[in-house]
């Protein structure tokens, strides 16, 4: 079998490998990686990002789906200075602050009014650990309590965060591999909803929701349907399986199952929402209001460390018929600072209709990718919902069989993206199994206009041609 960009060398669950220069000082940074020093960023503006070397790339998955509205915007940047030059921190145990109020109403007004209360932290995985312990304490604040609600239904090829907590709810193997003796035992897993690789042959969308929701129904029959506190998922999945949204029906049913058996509905929209899948919420989309949501990447747009949980008016009347306090908190919860720079970011995307741009542009995106790929032998699938799509490659087309592991295709697409085409590529393995499997997900902001999606497509397009042109030999094991 041949291969491609043979410089790189495949590092399953790590980043991907990039040229360095062996003559520069040694860095003190822990990064990613301590064989080779990544690329230096030394300025960014709109969607273009400059390293230290004058290389300019279009960012087009906003980092990891984050710098949504752009960078260097500048009311976002007098927003987050005019809050320091009032104040730049505020003790929560004691205090709170106008921009957090401010912040929590534009996201609950954002809902619609289905969601009650917002509570702010600083990363998505804090946020998935918050929501852990939010639906434990929700039974615990019954009356009479519901002690014996101590385990969470996952589902297999999900990503919920890096901490143990977080990691332990994740279907990810290979972030999972090496701690997992020690991650939590309490955390059973469910099929994904992957309408690719999961539905069989002459099967219906309603059938198909059938089994699914079949399965979640044995699965809190198996554990005890008075032990399980939550079901937990991504409305759109998306570094594990590469923008895979749930076919239509599904979490309507997944949420019948819950309520049939009295367990909360835990959304993960860490990477999927805040207008990111062409609604502000992706479970707009779904016909379902979930009783805790969490969300990070678009809620600050990388301008601050900032995510949160939202929690519906259930929970929030049970905590406040009980203790009326959530047992939980961190020094930097609700930072003033990065309030300021989330709420600004969300006055944006509203007052400049850019959910709306989202969905217009996602559309024209997707239309490309499928007119410039569709016929290529190894684009298996091109999925996803708004501006968060994914590309799925197989080693064939007719069996959809993924390639070895050893040719390390979405690492190589990454890095010729990136070094000979100039754009940003997201890469993923083990989309079959959690082993085997690569995809490239696409995230552009949503400021996108037609020429720069015009743009990000040719390049995706010139891209995958160039890696699997020049490895005419990368067939089928």
């Amino acid at each position: 079998m041949g291969s491609v960009l043979p410089s790189t060398k495949p590092t399953q669950g790590s980043a991907p490998v990039y040229p360095t220069d062996d003559s520069k000082q040694e860095s003190a940074v822990l990064h990613r990686s301590l064989k080779t020093a990544p690329p230096q960023v030394v300025s960014a503006n709109g969607n273009r990002v400059t390293f230290s070397d004058g290389h300019v790339i279009l960012d087009s998955t906003c980092g990891a789906g984050v710098a949504c509205i752009g960078y260097n915007n500048k009311r976002v940047k007098q927003a987050m200075v005019d809050q320091i030059d009032r104040f730049s921190y505020c003790n929560s145990m004691f205090y709170g602050h106008p921009v957090g109020e401010q912040l929590a109403a534009e996201l609950i007004n954002g809902t619609g009014g289905a969601m009650s209360k917002a509570y702010i932290m600083c990363s998505g995985s804090e946020a998935m650990e918050a929501a852990m312990k939010l639906a434990r304490q929700y039974f615990m604040e019954l009356s009479p309590k519901e002690s014996k609600r101590t385990k969470f239904i996952a589902r297999e090829g999900s990503y919920h965060g890096t901490t143990l907590g977080s990691l332990s709810m994740s279907g990810h193997v290979a972030r999972r591999s090496l701690f997992q003796d020690i991650l939590l035992t309490n955390i059973d897993r469910v099929s994904p909803c992957n309408a690719y690789r999961g539905m069989k042959a002459g099967q219906s969308v309603e059938q198909y929701v059938e089994q699914l929701a079949d399965e979640l129904d044995r699965k809190f029959q198996q554990l005890g349907p008075d032990t399980v506190c939550a079901f937990v998922a991504e409305p759109v999945v998306g570094a594990t399986l590469g923008c895979i949204p749930a076919v239509p029906g599904y979490f309507k049913a997944m949420k019948t199952v819950c309520d049939k058996y009295g367990a909360l509905l835990i959304l993960d929209e860490v990477m999927s929402g805040m207008g990111r899948t062409g609604t502000l919420h992706a479970w707009e989309q779904d016909g379902v209001v979930p009783d805790i949501q969490t969300i990070a990447k678009g809620l600050g747009g990388g301008y601050a460390p900032i995510a949160g949980i939202l929690i519906n008016h259930r929970v929030a009347d049970t905590l406040r018929g009980g203790t009326g306090v959530f047992s939980h908190g961190h020094t930097y919860q609700g930072h003033p600072v990065a309030c300021a720079a989330s709420l600004e970011v969300q006055r944006i995307i509203r007052e400049d209709n850019l959910v709306e741009n989202v969905r217009k542009a996602g559309a024209q995106l997707e239309r490309l990718l499928h007119e410039y790929l569709d016929d290529h032998p190894h684009v298996g699938d091109i999925r996803g919902r708004g501006l968060f799509l994914g590309i799925e490659f197989v080693a064939s087309k007719e069996s959809k069989e993924p390639f070895p592991r050893s040719e390390d295709v979405a690492n190589r697409i990454h890095l010729a993206g990136f070094g000979k085409f100039g754009i940003s590529l997201y890469p993923g393995t083990g989309t079959k199994d959690g082993v085997l499997g690569d995809h490239a997900l696409l995230a552009p902001a949503y400021t996108s206009t037609g020429e720069e999606i015009e743009e990000i497509a040719s390049k995706v397009r010139d891209t995958v041609y160039d890696v699997f042109g020049t490895a005419a030999t990368l067939d089928a094991a």
